[in-house]
């Protein structure tokens, strides 16, 4: 594992975990599920498998003293600054250029800071395994085995078998579903031949700079530009210049729908993405109605009461309720159905629109 990096993704915002995530706060900064913050427990799980010195972190740089104070132990150089926010898919070609010039035989896992993971041995071993496929040329990615006919997830086909890595089997990609509807979803599970993708990949730094060059050959080139620059003094200003050149687009759009060579890992390691207050309900504990509470306030009164999540620091009553999601912070309230998480998004966008800046 001398030459095998971590890529931490850690810009975004977490929309639809509003109003406990915002711009200058977002969820990964956040001990939405255990007591450290998302990114702290991140970075922890990756250890013995990878050295401080073998992780890197894309963010912006508003985060990077509050990532930097959550992990001491990474290098400052690891520390890979943004100019702005243009999605993973340049964000990704970013860290690995920077790796790929400091290390030209560089294999490097492209994780986020943002997922929960309750199997950690188990996720290490799959990484390991995914590092041993990557050296046969393959774009690897861990497949989470579905447990439902989830339609907010992509959907990874999975064809005949190429190799077995350790305890995990390799199998060739047939290629990705994005959200499907709950028809094709079901159909998905009742195959048994598709998992979720988890959006953790795994190459060498040469196959995915391949890539980038076969499918975004103007990013390609522009990365290629600011690899001269690597730890240098001009890397911050070329990285400015070249940045507004580069396209907006996330990772799977850019390069993994139309790669030539990926190999899936299916696995099974307590994974959830975190992505909306529904998704709380996975990774809580719950009392035997199905309730989730958290917060700071030990003192609750809780009536008549099933499957609601409730996150305050302040005493709580809930009286004959179901199916709700309440959230409250200093400056924002948040009440809505469970079935509605994924809506609060939109809430975010009216603020935007209607300039309510201190709210986001």
């Amino acid at each position: 594992m001398e030459h095998y990096y971590a890529l931490i993704m850690a810009g975004g915002g977490g929309t639809r975990l509003w109003p406990m995530s915002r711009q200058d706060m977002p969820k990964q900064l956040l001990p939405l599920v255990e007591e450290n913050s998302m990114f702290k427990t991140s970075v922890e799980r990756l250890s013995p498998l990878f050295s401080p010195e073998q992780i890197y972190v894309v963010t912006g740089r508003k985060y990077l003293e509050s990532l930097r104070s959550h992990a001491p132990q990474i290098p400052f150089e690891n520390f890979i600054i943004e100019p702005y926010g243009k999605e993973s898919g340049p964000a990704a070609a970013l860290g690995i250029t920077v790796i790929q010039k400091r290390d030209p035989q560089a294999t490097v896992a492209i994780l986020t800071a943002d997922h929960h993971i309750t199997k950690k041995d188990e996720f290490r071993n799959a990484l390991a395994a995914g590092c041993q496929v990557a050296q046969n040329g393959y774009i690897v990615t861990l497949g989470i085995s579905p447990s439902y006919p989830a339609t907010g997830f992509g959907y990874i086909h999975q064809g005949e078998v190429l190799e077995k890595a350790g305890t995990f089997t390799a199998y060739h990609s047939l290629g990705f579903t994005e959200k499907p509807n709950v028809v094709t979803a079901t159909s998905f599970l009742a195959s048994g031949d598709y998992t979720w993708n988890s959006g953790m990949f795994i190459w060498t730094a040469a196959q995915a700079m391949s890539e980038f060059q076969r499918q975004q050959p103007e990013m390609h080139a522009e990365f290629m530009e600011l690899a001269k620059a690597v730890d240098t003094r001009e890397f911050d200003a070329r990285l400015e210049e070249i940045w507004e050149k580069i396209t907006k687009i996330s990772l799977d759009y850019a390069v993994m729908e139309g790669a030539e060579k990926i190999a899936v890992i299916p696995v099974d390691i307590g994974w959830n993405d975190v992505g909306s207050w529904s998704s709380m309900f996975e990774v809580l504990k719950l009392d035997k109605f199905g309730n989730a509470f958290k917060g700071r306030q030990p003192e609750r009164v809780i009536l008549d009461t099933k499957n609601t999540l409730v996150y305050s620091d302040k005493l709580i009553v809930t009286i004959g309720v179901q199916d709700v999601i309440l959230i409250e912070t200093d400056d924002a309230l948040l009440l809505c159905h469970k079935d509605r998480t994924q809506d609060v998004k939109e809430v975010v966008n009216h603020l935007l629109r209607t300039k309510n800046y201190r709210y986001l």
